[in-house]
């Protein structure tokens, strides 16, 4: 039988081929023993879940952490300050059910697909496949449930002032929310197809993406887009503003990542190196009107060709090719200081990248694919939702 090594190698080799060009850099097929594995010390398990995890979230201002779950709930863990102490999952950890359904069924109706934090870490929403939002305080309690939509919700994001929440749905519309009001200010209804994703421009206006290969800027109050960006040529997985609200990146099944802005219809640049789906993109907390503003601003892409890719976005130039990863990457997530890079990926592996050096810093491995990576505040721990049920929080530290 081949080693994993072997296999790893004989994978790389194969991208290697198909891409052409320089071949990037590339480490973890150096050397069998892997010297930056996060000790199991520094882990902490966290099980209660009973099926499998797809979403989690530190809260902006505390050390609680929220996970969703297939199994029709959320959950909020508190986590102690500091340290991991190993092996405390098995200690009467302090964590909160949040059911979305009553009685003991798992119905896949039900499964929490979405969630996110308001910006004073006071508010928990989740979105549920049943196609409804829920508000929930930091106590476990539903202060609210919002109702309105025809089919399960993709994506929610609360906006920066905290008074309105944006849902996006598979019934092709978006709502935005009057959260005190416990009630819908506004539907759009603009794409042919599911929307999948959306995100905040300003706390009145915000971006779209569908399946219908649009993405359509909108603004409460207008009933049409103020904006139209046509060009992908497949579905629209994820649509992301940098720092400043002056750049949206979106990428697709197309194979390609845009960057546009509001100045100009068509995009500004086409990010082609990826050779298969792009499942999600990030932007580096870097550059003007962020806490690191000497850093330069970087876009991260992760795909199904198992690759991470950064970009120069000023150039719309390939900065570096991330290959360690053996299946795609369903999730990536920057350093508060926006120094690394965690990926999480189907081949149930964590990867800490340097941003310096586009190299492997630390790397963890568990027990299942993982859906989702995410950094506390502080960029001292790191949560990572994996598909056999488990959430697993990780001390990072250099």
């Amino acid at each position: 039988m081949a080693t994993d090594q072997e296999v790893k190698f004989a994978v790389k080799h194969e991208e290697n081929g198909t891409v052409g060009g320089p071949e990037p850099m590339d480490i973890s097929t150096t050397s069998t023993h892997q010297p930056c594995e996060i000790p199991s010390s520094d882990v902490t398990i966290l099980e209660g879940h009973t099926s499998e995890v797809c979403a989690c979230a530190w809260s902006p201002t505390g050390s609680l952490l929220a996970s969703g779950s297939g199994d029709s709930t959320a959950r909020i863990w508190t986590l102690a300050e500091g340290r991991c102490k190993p092996g405390s999952q098995s200690g009467p950890l302090n964590v909160l059910v949040l059911k979305h359904v009553r009685g003991k069924t798992n119905e896949k109706s039900k499964d929490v697909t979405t969630l996110d934090w308001n910006g004073e870490g006071t508010l928990l929403a989740t979105g549920s496949y049943d196609g409804q939002a829920r508000i929930w305080t930091t106590n476990g309690e539903l202060k609210s449930t919002l109702s309105k939509h025809k089919g399960p919700i993709f994506s929610l994001k609360w906006n920066k002032k905290g008074d309105y929440l944006l849902t996006g749905s598979c019934d092709k519309t978006a709502i935005v929310w009057d959260v005190k009001a416990e009630q819908w200010k506004q539907q759009f209804e603009f794409h042919s197809g599911p929307t999948l994703d959306v995100d905040w421009r300003s706390n009145v206006s915000f971006a779209t993406s569908s399946t219908d290969h649009m993405i359509y800027v909108c603004k409460i109050g207008e009933n049409r887009p103020i904006k139209t960006f046509a060009g992908h040529q497949g579905e629209v997985n994820c649509v992301k503003w940098d720092p400043t609200g002056s750049l949206l990146a979106s990428c697709s099944d197309d194979v390609t990542a845009k960057i546009w802005n509001m100045k100009q219809d068509t995009y500004l640049h086409d990010l082609r190196e990826h050779s298969k789906e792009i499942y999600t993109i990030r932007w580096s907390p870097t550059g003007p009107g962020t806490s690191n503003p000497n850093k330069k601003l970087v876009l991260a892409s992760a795909s199904f060709d198992s690759t991470v890719k950064l970009w120069d976005v000023e150039l719309g130039k390939l900065v570096y090719s991330l290959n360690a990863h053996r299946h795609p990457v369903y999730s990536v997530a920057f350093s508060p200081n926006g120094e690394y890079l965690a990926s999480g990926s189907l081949d149930k592996s964590m990867h800490i990248w340097s941003m310096k050096e586009g190299k492997i810093v630390k790397t963890y491995t568990g027990n299942g694919g993982i859906f989702e990576v995410c950094w506390n505040k502080e960029g001292d721990k790191i949560a990572a939702c994996f598909a056999n049920n488990t959430v697993c929080v990780l001390d990072f530290r250099m």
